[in-house]
């Protein structure tokens, strides 16, 4: 049985649409499905508790030997609403930076276009998932997922889109995760199910804006404009291109390894 890991978060709904019957139905031998935060699903999958996981890009860099299963993806083409860096002071003098502890990948970018366009590299601190933004002691916070598509609380010299901030600044899409396996397990008959579940997702976004919504304080609106307006879901050429920018960038900073030289 391959066990495979998902995120957690409201972004992931449309990609585990039904992912659940279709691993017992279609997959030889079943899978089984379980769900945690982006960070812990890369730890897991590097300790071998995970066969397949869909884990933030950054740990894909960072990874030995893994692959990215499919064309599913969760990308942004534009602001993704969800990734937003909340400044107490102008960005162009942030000391220190709260960082959420959810995925590395949102942790990254920040400090990426943080460097690239004001040469800042922060002090780090922790923003736990359970704390509150006014607990954060920190110039700025780095907010992720859910909890950041609330309206904010407490005074913001300025807040960034940072899907947004690196579109514009690098005109291509960012990835912030992909689905990747380990070394030594049989993607082959997976991969099917995983972009016939994305392709379900899409078909169904009202219905699961209209199941997810309210426990997150949102509306259904609200839901079906996030999955169709702020994410793309597709790893296309130009999503390619963006996750390599984003290596280059991240290993220029000690934050992932250089790429492998072809044929090396």
């Amino acid at each position: 049985m391959i066990r495979v890991g998902a995120v957690s978060y409201l972004n992931t709904r449309p990609l585990v649409c039904g992912l659940q019957d279709r691993l017992r139905d279609e997959l030889p031998g079943g899978g089984e499905l379980l769900f945690d935060l982006p960070s812990r699903l890369a730890d897991r999958l590097a300790a071998s508790e995970l066969d397949v996981a869909l884990i933030p890009s950054i740990e894909y860099f960072r990874g030995r030997d893994y692959r990215v299963v499919s064309d599913v993806a969760i990308a942004c083409r534009g602001p993704v609403w969800s990734v937003r860096l909340l400044s107490r002071v102008p960005v162009a003098e942030i000391r220190t930076l709260a960082m959420d502890e959810g995925s590395r990948t949102s942790q990254a970018l920040a400090r990426v276009l943080l460097w690239e366009q004001f040469r800042l590299r922060p002090e780090t601190r922790p923003f736990p998932i359970t704390a509150a933004a006014e607990e954060v002691d920190a110039d700025a916070l780095l907010m992720i997922g859910d909890r950041a598509m609330h309206p904010t609380t407490g005074v913001y010299r300025e807040i960034w889109d940072l899907g947004d901030r690196w579109c514009r600044w690098s005109e291509l899409p960012f990835v912030f995760a992909v689905w990747v396996a380990r070394a030594g397990v049989d993607v082959e008959p997976l991969t099917p199910i995983l972009e016939g579940a994305r392709d379900e997702g899409l078909q169904k976004f009202e219905q699961i804006a209209e199941a997810e919504a309210g426990p997150l304080g949102l509306t259904t609106s609200d839901c079906v404009a996030y999955f169709a307006r702020n994410l793309h879901f597709h790893l296309g050429p130009a999503e390619r291109r963006g996750l390599e920018l984003f290596r280059e960038r991240a290993a220029a900073l000690d934050l992932a390894p250089v790429a492998p030289v072809e044929g090396g």
